[in-house]
């Protein structure tokens, strides 16, 4: 490794410590830390890592959930009638600025990582191994340091992608992989089934590094052995993230199905007015459902919620909730690709409703207008990313409804807001109306559609809009071709 120093996420555990093994001992497990921590890996074959993962029911950790053994078989079925050995990617591009967790564990403990992608590259006969990282993130430094001090089965290779919230979408990293936008594939299609869908046309077996890192405890425990903790559907550990007042965040592992008031009490945290579960695709659980809320997808699912990529943020009580939630539906629509309808007219429609609704005073076709852009949204996008948002911002607005009532019939809460739903450095443009010139002529929205919308006056309804990458052409445009000079395009970072 390089004398760079990494910043390390720190690390707790409740019970069992098999991710987080040796961290008590260890700022780094490098590869003979990880041997005294770790008992030897044992290979298996092809049959005997599938029976494995369909023992211990292995979900992918990367939000969806979707059964790593059913992912791996359609892999290996492609590679059976193709003949073309599959490709392993390891998806440590962690856009959520929520979650911390595939940070620390390519940071911290990235062979145990390494031990699950190798293992399957044996057992499938893979090719090549792919590790996914976000550019300027410890895994960048910390993953090719690893893949340095070890025996490798095939061909291994880091690759740094943008810090994009889409570079972590699979059919977006797959792209970057293939030396393509690093934006999801216009038409959905598997990794597992190769084509277009594929690393180098190739069949894909694509998990995060958390999945990666639990099917090497697996293989190691066995089936019995893992089962010992968590609940009877739900085995093993599960990595956390979750926000400290001080905005340092705590990755915890914690067994499967342990109540969510008891990991907010070990962490020194409170409900305050809500609970964010599952990070900025997932879910709000009310106050008063969190302490008994298991943290499982069955136990979240049934209270409305998901554990998503595991992220949680107890709100405190002392920040506006909708002022909150506005700044992150305004990152989120930023962050999309722009490439369909959803994302394009739907997320900054319902941004832009929820920045005058947190503002106070809002007349309530706004919370209308919010409502109705995230219905259109879901279902219909190219990737996860309308629906996901949605879900953030519906639930929002059903627990926060006490607040939501209070900004439609005054001037809002009296809170301020702290930030303490966390967000990347402010990067990019934000398109600015100045109001001493603005004449409501309109020509902005005509030629900037899908950034600027007109309040019932004919103006701009927002004085500042934050511009995606997609967007910047039309915001360019409608600057220079304003006919009473009230726009500017400003750039930060």
């Amino acid at each position: 490794m390089n004398d760079a120093p990494l910043e390390l996420p720190e690390v707790g555990w409740m019970g069992s410590a098999r991710l987080t093994a040796g961290l008590d001992r260890h700022q780094r497990l490098d590869l003979a830390a990880h041997t005294r921590t770790h008992q030897p890996l044992r290979q298996l074959d092809r049959e005997g890592l599938l029976a494995l993962a369909d023992a211990v029911a292995l979900p992918g950790r990367g939000g969806a959930g979707f059964p790593f053994a059913r992912k791996a078989r359609a892999a290996l079925v492609a590679a059976d009638r193709t003949g073309a050995p599959p490709v392993i990617v390891v998806n440590g591009a962690e856009g959520e600025p929520a979650s911390a967790k595939d940070k620390m564990l390519l940071t911290r403990v990235p062979h145990l990582v390494l031990d699950g992608a190798c293992l399957a590259a044996v057992a499938f006969g893979a090719e090549e191994i792919v590790i996914a990282v976000t550019a300027g993130s410890p895994g960048e430094v910390s993953v090719p340091a690893a893949l340095a001090e070890r025996e490798l089965p095939c061909q291994a290779r880091t690759l740094c992608l943008p810090e994009r919230f889409a570079s972590g979408e699979s059919g977006a990293l797959i792209r970057g992989v293939n030396g393509l936008p690093v934006v999801p594939a216009p038409l959905k299609s598997r990794a597992a089934d190769g084509g277009t869908g594929g690393v180098r046309r190739r069949p894909t077996l694509l998990s995060n590094a958390e999945t990666w890192a639990q099917l090497a405890v697996a293989a190691r425990l066995g089936p019995d052995a893992h089962a010992a903790v968590g609940t009877a559907a739900e085995g093993g550990t599960v990595l956390l993230t979750v926000h400290q007042p001080s905005g340092d965040p705590l990755v915890v592992e914690v067994p499967a199905g342990i109540r969510l008031g008891l990991v907010l009490d070990a962490c020194g945290l409170r409900p305050g007015a809500g609970v964010l579960v599952g990070g900025y695709h997932g879910a709000w659980l009310p106050s008063a459902d969190v302490v008994d809320a298991p943290l499982s997808r069955a136990g979240l699912a049934d209270r409305g919620g998901t554990l998503g990529a595991g992220a949680i943020v107890a709100l405190p009580d002392d920040t506006c909730p909708l002022g909150e939630v506005a700044q992150v539906a305004a990152w989120l629509a930023a962050e999309s690709a722009g490439q369909c309808g959803p994302c394009k007219r739907g997320l900054p429609a319902a941004a832009e409703a929820l920045a005058l609704l947190a503002a106070g005073a809002a007349e309530p076709s706004v919370l209308e207008n919010a409502r109705s852009a995230l219905g259109a949204a879901q279902g219909g996008g190219a990737c996860s990313h309308p629906d996901g948002t949605a879900r953030f911002v519906l639930t929002a607005l059903d627990v926060f409804a006490e607040d939501v009532d209070a900004h439609l019939a005054g001037p809002g809460c009296g809170r301020p807001v702290r930030g303490a739903l966390p967000l990347p450095r402010a990067n990019g443009a934000r398109l600015e109306v100045d109001w001493s010139r603005c004449a409501g002529h309109g020509l902005c929205a005509v030629l900037a559609p899908d950034l600027v919308r007109l309040g019932p006056h004919g103006y701009p309804a927002s004085t500042a809009l934050p511009v995606a990458s997609w967007q910047e052409h039309g915001a360019r445009r409608a600057v220079s071709q304003c006919p009473a000079l009230a726009l500017r395009l400003r750039h930060r970072g």
